[in-house]
């Protein structure tokens, strides 16, 4: 089989004006870090890795759960109980040969997190705890990188984008009661399939303007859906 080329692949989006032959130079040089390879995850590494980023690293430490795949759309039945970074990084090359996966089965911890943000462009949240939000919120900021930031519950969702440009908003921002919001109960977690990939996706969109410099992206902006009954809302964030 011949090779397709990256004009062929990535034809649908190059003949954007936002994005173009330039912006697809941009995704292939591009570095990003998914912290989190679950049900955000999967549709941000999923439609990153389609859209020609050229180096993603994956996060996570946990393995494939039976009860995973209702929203983590990366595995399957027979990968249950194997390492999730490991069968994602299988998954994402069989999309696209083109993007270089890097995997870190293990948790974003205090001791490695400058080391490996520091590595990459841009790092988005695919993760499901406090702590590991914040610990994202305080590096980025120190390193000066964008954090791409997403939470889902239920039937609901948010996405924002922390530390972009110099900009002072972060998720402490959000949320500055660091040992409150750690004694709290953790939420429930009951979610339909489809928050996480809408989410996710939006997420994954803010990468994509992020790069290609493209829109107006979410800094400063929290957005918000309510997949009950369609409602989005934009909220401007205050310090």
């Amino acid at each position: 089989m011949q090779p397709i080329s990256d004009n062929e692949r990535y034809a649908r989006q190059i003949m954007l004006p936002e994005i173009g032959e330039e912006g697809q130079r941009k995704l292939a040089q591009s570095r990003v870090l998914i912290v989190g390879v679950g049900g955000l995850g999967s549709p941000i590494s999923l439609y990153l890795t389609g859209a020609g980023v050229g180096t993603i690293g994956l996060v996570d430490a946990d393995v494939v759960s039976l009860s995973n795949l209702q929203r983590q759309v990366l595995y399957t039945e027979p990968e249950t109980g194997l390492p999730k970074t490991e069968q994602a990084a299988h998954r994402l090359h069989a999309l696209n040969s083109g993007t270089h996966i890097n995997t870190y089965p293990f948790r974003l911890e205090a001791d490695n997190a400058a080391r490996l943000i520091a590595d990459y462009d841009i790092v988005v949240d695919g993760c499901d705890n406090f702590a590991t939000r914040y610990l994202i919120d305080d590096t980025c900021r120190a390193l000066g990188k964008p954090y791409v930031y997403g939470t889902i519950c239920g039937l609901d969702g948010m996405v924002s984008v922390f530390h972009y440009q110099g900009s002072p908003y972060g998720y402490r921002t959000l949320y500055p009661d660091e040992a409150g919001m750690l004694s709290m109960a953790p939420p429930s977690k009951g979610v339909v399939g489809v928050t996480p990939a809408i989410v996710g996706a939006t997420e994954a969109n803010e990468v994509l303007k992020i790069i290609c410099g493209y829109g107006k992206v979410l800094s400063g902006t929290l957005w918000t859906i309510d997949l009950r009954t369609m409602q989005t809302h934009l909220l401007q964030l205050c310090e």
